[in-house]
């Protein structure tokens, strides 16, 4: 039997993009989903019939009862998030015991983590990185440092390794002049949550996709926030914690580079950035406030409102190279149906200089501009692309002509039906 592929669901901007929606989409024709890196800051939306889920940390292919899911070695776990994010699967119906998989090489998130993501911020003063709070920074920073506590640790003498890092914590924290909390209450829900995770099978989830892989079986990693987010390749120190590429497939699954077929770039119609940092196509006028309003764009998890652009082709050119995408997903195409004009940022300007490339730094850079006819068309109630109004099929052919990748499936509404492939 020829070994089966890992295929590769990304986010090749700021996050954000709809990814948990295609991946419910794409789970049919998967054995495996796997999620290979992040932590409960990704809110992975998902609806249909009428329901609408929030995933964190659980995989988005959890509603097929037949395919496996796996939260890889990658990733960094808080317990009682998991505990609730899953609890609320299983009231409304879904077994997941039979289906998730969990990785003993994953990381555990502290109560303490959670304080220390605080502190740091407060630290930062003006500089803050607009972290969720959530303790996955300091996580991976502790994996890093080689003193972390992982999945595994939870089946052996696992009070003593958590009071001797919680106590590390703690001094810490005396040191940074941060002593006004109380994690007493969060702590027993912490404490809940890793005796409810023993009741997963919580494995060498590498080991299981070698032999799924060499079965024949198929792969579906399902990527968290976006490549311009990335520890390496984002607009650092404004980033994630985390290798959100194409490369952190291989780290956070532990699967071999030869393994990976398909790269599905997602991206949406229009631009969007949560917290701090550069944002050279941001709008900070009535049509950001449209963009943002019609698109909901609020975040899943933290509710924050998310920065509102058009289109950057700088960026996504970036990321499609350093990804090696294959295959574009445009999403939220809808949102841009009342708009006369539609732009697309081709360039960035600085001190009179334009470049086309992607700036070590792209702070005080901004966008420079083309304009395409909007189609003025309510695009939702479309079911194939032969539908198409002539100047949305037109910004699509631009957009592949510019990125040179195709585009093989654009959505036009949220639920999991308004997904239409292209020929």
């Amino acid at each position: 039997m020829a070994k089966g592929k890992v295929d590769a669901l990304l986010g090749i901007v700021f996050g954000d993009e709809g990814k948990g929606k295609v991946v419910d989409c794409f789970t049919p024709k998967y054995d495996i989903v796997a999620r290979f890196a992040g932590g409960p800051n990704a809110g992975h939306t998902i609806i249909f019939e009428g329901k609408k889920f929030v995933l964190r940390s659980i995989p988005s292919g959890i509603f097929d009862e037949g395919k496996l899911n796996i939260i890889g070695n990658g990733c960094v776990i808080a317990p009682d998030l998991f505990m609730a994010e899953a609890k609320e699967l299983e009231a409304a119906g879904y077994n997941l015991k039979t289906r998730l998989h969990i990785s003993k090489r994953a990381h555990l998130i502290l109560p303490t983590h959670r304080v220390l993501d605080r502190a740091y911020e407060v630290a930062k003063g003006k500089n803050k990185v607009g972290t969720t709070g959530k303790g996955i920074g300091p996580t991976y920073s502790e994996k890093a440092a080689r003193t972390s506590l992982r999945v595994g640790d939870i089946l052996e003498n696992f009070p003593e390794k958590y009071a001797a890092l919680k106590n590390r914590h703690e001094q810490m924290l005396k040191d940074l002049h941060y002593t006004d909390y109380d994690i007493r209450e969060e702590e027993r829900l912490w404490l809940e949550g890793v005796e409810y995770m023993k009741s997963f099978p919580l494995t060498d989830t590498e080991i299981e996709l070698h032999k799924a892989l060499k079965a024949g079986k198929s792969v579906l990693a399902e990527g968290a926030q976006g490549t311009m987010l990335d520890i390496d390749h984002g607009t650092y120190p404004f980033v994630s914690s985390s290798s959100t590429c194409s490369g952190g497939v291989c780290t956070g699954l532990g699967v071999a580079p030869n393994a990976i077929g398909e790269i599905f770039g997602i991206f949406k119609a229009y631009s969007t950035r949560v917290g701090s940092g550069p944002f050279p196509v941001e709008l900070f006028d009535e049509t950001g406030d449209k963009i943002r309003e019609i698109g909901n764009e609020y975040g899943a998890v933290t509710g924050r409102n998310r920065r509102c652009g058009w289109v950057d082709l700088v960026a996504l050119k970036y990321a499609i190279a350093l990804n090696g995408v294959t295959q574009l997903i445009m999403m939220k195409s809808d949102v841009l149906d009342t708009f006369d004009t539609i732009k697309a940022c081709v360039a960035y300007k600085k001190d009179g200089v334009i470049t086309e490339d992607m700036p070590y730094d792209t702070e005080g850079y901004e966008a420079v501009y083309e304009e395409l006819p909007g189609w003025k068309s309510d695009l939702t109630h479309l079911t194939s692309e032969s539908q198409f109004p002539k100047a949305f099929q037109d910004y699509i052919d631009y957009l592949e002509k510019a990125l040179e990748t195709p585009i093989t499936i654009v959505s036009v509404g949220p639920d999991r039906a308004q997904t239409i492939e292209r020929a």
